[in-house]
């Protein structure tokens, strides 16, 4: 297992990578109150648009009240796009009081997260 942690001010993600043959179990959590607030499955496919590239298929399972799912979604898709894997995704990120800068911060975070997994796997 891998992780991955990324600092922005009051915002601090971690993202446990855990291969598993060759699919990919990630968690992603942070905040104030860490918990799983979204489940993603992402597979692999040809593009629909053009068979010489790989996308992905994702399904997503959120908890009631819950606005993890997009994050979650990003992550699940573009790993399993990039990697050519089955990618399963937890997450949960709650900050109190987050301000609209810091839902973009931690959609940046994510991204660079993301970019460390492609470039490591």
């Amino acid at each position: 297992m891998e992780n991955f942690i990324i600092e922005s001010g009051r915002i601090k993600l971690i993202m446990k990578v855990n291969p598993i043959g060759d699919d990919l179990c990630i968690n992603i959590f942070g905040g104030d109150t860490p918990h799983i607030g979204c489940i993603t499955l992402s597979v692999p496919r040809p593009s629909l648009s053009n068979a010489n590239m790989t996308s992905a298929t994702t399904s997503v399972l959120n908890l009631t009240g819950h606005k993890d799912d997009e994050a979650a979604r990003y992550v699940s898709h573009t790993l399993a796009a990039k990697l050519n894997k089955n990618v399963v995704v937890t997450c949960g990120i709650h900050v109190d009081q987050i301000t609209v800068d810091e839902i973009k911060m931690i959609t940046e975070l994510l991204k660079q997260l993301t970019d460390q997994v492609i470039s490591e796997f």
